[in-house]
């Protein structure tokens, strides 16, 4: 009796990767150059810590104060006797508009409170001290 040999060989499934691979790449590659990056405006200012932070998504009006005294709005040096006039005339651009004082913390405690006597002159009863969460 002649016995028949059963091959044992299997063929195996084989997925090519290539094209999976090169669509990675390609979204990889959109997402990258569609991204925009978003640096913050004002000073590079140390945050003194705070237990507990609130982020609203507003038109909010940013006052930043150096630790050298500096004081900055809308990316440019303001005095200090300015700043009631320049919140006044961003209030009347955005009239529910918050002032959010991004102050460093070594700056003189002194001026942050004579900017927040110039946004309460100029008519604004919310004003925040950005602070950084421990």
């Amino acid at each position: 009796m002649a016995r028949k040999k059963h091959s044992s060989v299997e063929e195996e499934a084989q997925i090519d990767m290539t094209p999976m691979l090169d669509i990675v790449f390609i979204m990889l590659i959109f997402f990258i150059v569609t991204t925009s990056f978003v640096k913050p405006s004002g000073l590079d200012v140390n945050k003194p810590k705070a237990s507990q932070s609130t982020q609203k998504k507003s038109a909010n009006i940013f006052i930043g104060i150096s630790k050298t005294g500096v004081i900055q709005m809308e990316n440019r040096q303001v005095d200090i006797e300015r700043v009631a006039a320049n919140v006044e005339r961003m209030l009347a651009e955005a009239p529910e508009a918050a002032v959010l004082i991004q102050a460093d913390k070594e700056a003189q405690h002194g001026i942050v409170v004579k900017v927040m006597d110039q946004v309460k002159q100029a008519g604004i009863d919310k004003i925040s001290v950005e602070a950084e969460k421990d």
